[in-house]
């Protein structure tokens, strides 16, 4: 009986001790053959290019440069390894953005190694993995659709991407400073987002600035 041919990983995660540690617990794993180390993702799409994974495990979190997610777009087009993201992050946004790029998984780094494993060779035949937190999260989104943005919520989004602070939104939009946080406290709630540069992201994503 021929042994089956193991699955080819590339790492991508900028911490060079991370990407250590999870050599050192793969090389464990049956099946699996680490075949490359990225620290950015620029990194992850040269080294894909010439050592063919069947799968790049992928941090969303990269510092500097390209990140995971725009990372993750490029690898999936066309003909290219399937994606299995793994982060500490499971907030709606990262997870929608993720998945909207191409990510066949999304597992978090709390996962016990068993089932990163498992996700690795599900990932490698195509099927979809997650981590459970995931999947509910997931399941909850798709059970109550997007709420959709106020004419004035939208217009403070647009200044938002524009690069605007507080103030000068205020001062574009003929309101107070208090009535722009309020607004954006209702943006970042509906979008599921902490951030200004996550809510950007995510409308961007939804196609929701003109």
């Amino acid at each position: 009986m021929s042994t089956p041919v193991p699955v080819r990983l590339l790492l991508c995660d900028d911490h060079a001790v991370v990407r250590a540690g999870l050599r050192a617990l793969l090389s464990s794993a049956d099946g699996i053959e680490v075949v490359g180390e990225a620290g950015s993702g620029e990194e992850a799409l040269a080294l894909a290019a010439r050592v063919r994974p069947d799968v790049v495990l992928m941090d969303l979190q990269l510092g500097d440069g390209m990140d995971g997610v725009t990372a993750t777009r490029k690898l999936t087009a066309g003909d290219g390894p399937r994606v299995l993201v793994l982060t500490m992050f499971d907030t709606d946004a990262d997870i929608t953005r993720a998945v909207e790029a191409g990510a066949t998984g999304y597992l978090l780094k709390a996962e016990r190694p068993e089932e990163l494993f498992t996700a690795i060779h599900s990932a490698a035949s195509g099927r979809t993995a997650l981590s459970a937190p995931v999947a509910d999260r997931l399941m909850a989104r798709m059970r109550s659709p997007h709420p959709t943005l106020s004419e004035r919520e939208r217009e403070i989004l647009g200044q938002l991407a524009r690069g605007l602070g507080n103030r000068e939104i205020a001062r574009a939009l003929f309101i107070s400073e208090a009535t722009v946080k309020t607004h954006l406290g209702r943006i970042y709630g509906k979008l599921g987002v902490e951030t200004r540069s996550g809510a950007v992201a995510v409308a961007k994503e939804r196609r929701l600035l003109s």
